[in-house]
């Protein structure tokens, strides 16, 4: 009996070490850094009904991962925001100020400020440093889209009719019909 449970003992430590190691290799391969997944609107695990808000900095958003990282005292919450397409030369301006932005909220829903946080790309993971320039970058740029909201005149580029088609507030941009005309007319032209 002695013998049977010796192999059985070796059989389960052996199977510990291969689902660790193949645990580490997933992990690696998603591109999440070391540590506890806090929140995740990836639906990889279970839908996000609730944004996160920052009343504070009057942002709101959904970011892919947030990701509790460091330990012994040491911890902090980091954002990761997933994009589909391969790493480009430099993070894209958009990316940032999104990254950015979440940076923000996380430093208010949790009382803690990142120092960094995460750009996964198809083909690497960045990581894209919290600095004072990004966070003013982030405020500046919020600040502009509340100010332009709020503005009565804002122009809007409605030349191109593939955008607009393909536009989250199409169903209520006034503009929207004229382009949907216009299409329409060109398209009985031909």
């Amino acid at each position: 009996m002695n013998n049977v449970a010796l192999l059985v003992a070796l059989l389960l430590l052996a199977a510990g070490v291969a689902l660790l190691w193949w645990g580490r290799r997933t992990r690696q391969a998603t591109g999440l850094p070391e540590g506890a997944v806090v929140y995740s609107d990836t639906g990889a695990e279970q839908a996000v009904l609730e944004p996160l808000v920052s009343r504070r900095f009057g942002l709101v958003g959904k970011p892919d991962y947030l990701v509790k990282v460091g330990g012994h005292g040491q911890e902090m919450i980091v954002p990761l925001e997933v994009k589909s397409r391969k790493r480009p030369p430099t993070p894209a301006e958009g990316h940032m100020l999104q990254l950015g932005a979440y940076c923000l909220i996380v430093e208010d829903v949790y009382g803690q400020r990142p120092t960094h946080g995460y750009l996964r790309y198809a083909d690497a993971t960045l990581q894209i440093p919290f600095t004072d320039a990004l966070r003013t970058q982030v405020q500046q740029a919020a600040h502009a889209i509340r100010g332009a909201r709020t503005a009565p005149d804002v122009p809007r580029d409605h030349q191109e009719a593939g955008r607009c088609v393909a536009c989250g507030y199409r169903t209520s941009c006034g503009s929207a019909a004229l382009v949907t005309m216009e299409n329409d007319h060109e398209h009985d032209k031909r």
